[in-house]
């Protein structure tokens, strides 16, 4: 979906009181035949995964593709990338095409970190890059997040210094679920990108209800020092096949390119073209996923638990216990939450799953918690 028509769609359907007067998620008559998304008779409610794709379409695609399976990606990758740059409205020297937003994220660790480079970040925030970066020598500054737990730009500028090559923004912050004032970002980048990179994950944008909130993409255009990293994995379903894309200037694409290891392979290649034609089904994961979260919500507002309302595919809160004990009572019941985020301890994510799958989530949640 291009970002100008998804903002559009956002404005006509209003994610909100509005919306609801619409006749709530029956205005698309829409029925993907979602998988059961259980294995194991285990509820996966932990990776933030769309238990809903991939989509019909998708899946033709997919079986037509499979005589293809022996053949490498090289011919058929343009042509995915060439979409991606119509979609993001920049040129197709602009796209680096990744095996899941991870590759772009640990390619970029490598090309920043090494030698002794720092980089700043929230803390928490994703870790891929992180932690692949320490890997090869880099020096992280982990900022804590605000008290309203975003990224404290201001401090994170603090810590900027002649050593700082890249700053890591996770854009919804995961695992918060916390978006940025959007003028507040644009004005941190002006400020300190040049000369230092910024990174701005946005592997949740397309979860982001605001129909004016501007992807940094815009700041690419300008030609900024600034990398976006994009995933198939979350809205579109795709999590399993690994494709994700990177959008940068020209000369930083070049440079991350060298960079990238595995690349991505022929059926993900097909399947993310088809994806980006399939708007029903786009549509319908964001809906869904607004549904899902707010029967979360109700749940956490029944037991009294305090939660972060959330621009992502998941929710995060405060369940006052010892995360691996939650996990471990959590699955005692079949279900499946998120890791531990260190500092906090006490704080629990939950991703959104089908519906049957988040009242079972509640029924369980309402045992453990008493």
């Amino acid at each position: 979906m291009r970002n100008t028509d998804r903002r559009n769609w956002l404005k006509t359907v209003g994610l909100s009181s509005g919306f609801a007067l619409m006749g709530g998620l029956n205005v698309l008559a829409f029925d993907p035949e979602p998988s059961p998304y259980i294995t194991d008779q285990l509820v996966r409610l932990n990776a933030n995964e769309n238990p809903y794709g991939p989509s019909q379409r998708v899946r033709a695609v997919l079986t037509k593709t499979f005589d293809d399976a022996c053949r490498y990606p090289f011919r058929t990758l343009p042509g995915l990338v060439e979409m991606i740059a119509e979609k993001e409205g920049v040129s197709k020297q602009h796209i680096v095409v990744t095996g899941g937003s991870t590759e772009g994220l640990t390619a970029a660790g490598l090309i920043y970190g090494m030698g002794g480079g720092e980089i700043i970040a929230a803390d928490p925030t994703f870790q891929a890059m992180l932690r692949y970066a320490e890997t090869h020598g880099a020096f992280v500054h982990r900022v804590p997040l605000n008290d309203k737990m975003e990224h404290d730009l201001p401090a994170m500028a603090d810590r900027v210094n002649e050593k700082t090559r890249l700053i890591f923004i996770c854009n919804p912050n995961n695992p918060t679920g916390t978006l940025l004032n959007r003028d507040a970002l644009k004005d941190f980048c002006n400020a300190v990108s040049s000369p230092v990179m910024i990174f701005s994950d946005e592997a949740y944008y397309d979860f982001i209800t605001e129909a004016a909130y501007p992807s940094m993409v815009e700041l690419v255009k300008e030609g900024q020092n600034v990398i976006v990293s994009k995933t198939f994995s979350k809205v579109y379903g795709l999590a399993g096949l690994r494709v994700g894309y990177l959008v940068a200037r020209p000369d930083i694409a070049d440079r991350l390119k060298e960079s990238v290891m595995a690349n991505t392979n022929i059926l993900a290649i097909e399947a993310a073209k088809e994806a980006l034609k399939d708007d029903d089904f786009y549509k319908f994961s964001v809906l869904k996923n607004f549904e899902a979260k707010n029967r979360i919500y109700a749940t956490l507002d029944d037991l009294g638990l305090e939660y972060i309302k959330s621009h992502t595919n998941f929710v995060f809160f405060k369940s006052g216990r010892q995360i691996n004990d939650l996990i471990a009572d959590m699955e005692k019941e079949n279900i499946l939450i998120g890791r531990p985020f260190p500092p906090m301890y006490d704080w629990a994510r939950i991703s959104t799953g089908t519906l049957e799958q988040v009242e079972m989530f509640g029924n369980a949640l309402r045992k453990v918690i008493g």
